[in-house]
């Protein structure tokens, strides 16, 4: 083989492995707003069913 075809093989496997890096980086910030969106919705579940529950009577 030619040296310029390992180059060439080179070249597209490089830029495949950067497509591969920039899909994953947009991937992973999409996700940061939708775990924080998650963890703000659990909290206000958490706060609703403790406003909704009885509270216990104090006994003296």
């Amino acid at each position: 083989m030619h040296p310029e075809t390992h180059l060439t093989q080179h070249t597209f496997r490089a830029a495949d492995l950067r497509a591969e890096a920039d899909a994953y980086r947009l991937a992973a910030q999409a996700k940061r707003p939708y775990a924080l969106r998650t963890r703000i919705g659990w909290t206000l579940v958490e706060v609703g069913l403790r406003l909704a529950s009885p509270r216990p009577a104090f006994a003296h």
